[in-house]
């Protein structure tokens, strides 16, 4: 099992940044490549972020890349989200997922372990 914990959401207004932190418990975190999604009210989940296992491989879909950066400590056991020019649309629940890969997967359901969200609203 893996705990998930994540931190770092809340208010900013519109092109502001946040930076989302995740904490991980219990299984080795570098066995794990971790993934950011988030969810809207009314919207199905959507990926943000992906990053492999030794934080060597990074993927973003277009409507984040160039503003959101994933990364991780393993020593620390975490995984950070920084979001930058941030946007109302980016408005959602964020939560972080591990994937037992070593690239990590761009589909929500090919993860093992998801925390319980944060949340990050962005005002215009």
């Amino acid at each position: 099992q893996v705990q998930l914990v994540e931190s770092g959401g809340g208010l900013v207004q519109a092109g502001g940044s946040l930076r989302l932190s995740c904490a991980a418990s219990g299984r080795t975190f570098s066995n794990y490549a971790m993934g950011w999604f988030r969810q809207a009210p009314g919207k199905e989940r959507e990926l943000v972020a992906v990053i492999s296992r030794g934080g060597g491989y990074t993927y973003y879909p277009d409507n984040v890349k160039g503003r959101f950066t994933i990364s991780r400590d393993n020593a620390k056991n975490t995984v950070y989200l920084q979001m930058n020019s941030l946007k109302p649309e980016d408005t959602a629940v964020y939560h972080c997922a591990a994937n037992r890969g070593v690239l990590g997967s761009l589909q929500s359901g090919e993860y093992d372990y998801w925390g319980q969200g944060t949340q990050v609203t962005v005002s215009s």
